[in-house]
């Protein structure tokens, strides 16, 4: 029996062409039988797929195990990359910088999303001043 909460959450997951794919008892306890784990995919790029139950004895939750065929990856050949490279010195600059943040504005605000916003701006600034992005291949 689906519950408007489950309807809720597989048209949301519909709009992002997700799909669930477990049918079968996941969870069974006492007399009970119930469906509480599911996988998820975008059954339009994955049409053919298995899906069944691995009963281990050792819990009341079953797991599930997804055989996908025929998956077809897309090579790519002379993508532009960016990475961040981490050593010892940008670690330890990394480190230095921060020492001298003050955390003034996150301190003294009461509002603990500013609090958090104001930390997180404070770090990611050092954080890519400390590790730029860096072209790669």
């Amino acid at each position: 029996m689906k519950t408007i909460k489950k309807n809720l959450l597989d048209s949301l997951l519909a709009s992002y062409n997700l799909t669930s794919t477990v049918y079968f008892p996941t969870r069974i306890q006492n007399n009970a039988a119930t469906a509480i784990h599911n996988i998820f995919i975008n059954t339009s790029k994955f049409d053919d797929y298995a899906i069944s139950p691995i009963i281990n004895g050792f819990s009341d939750h079953d797991a599930q195990l997804i055989t996908i065929n025929n998956i077809h990856l897309k090579v790519w050949v002379n993508t532009l990359r960016f990475i961040r490279k981490f050593n010892k010195q940008g670690i330890f600059e990394f480190g230095i910088k921060l020492s001298f943040e003050t955390w003034d504005n996150v301190f003294e605000n009461n509002c603990i999303n500013s609090m958090y916003n104001n930390f997180l701006n404070a770090y990611l600034r050092t954080f890519y001043s400390s590790f730029p992005l860096k072209k790669a291949g």
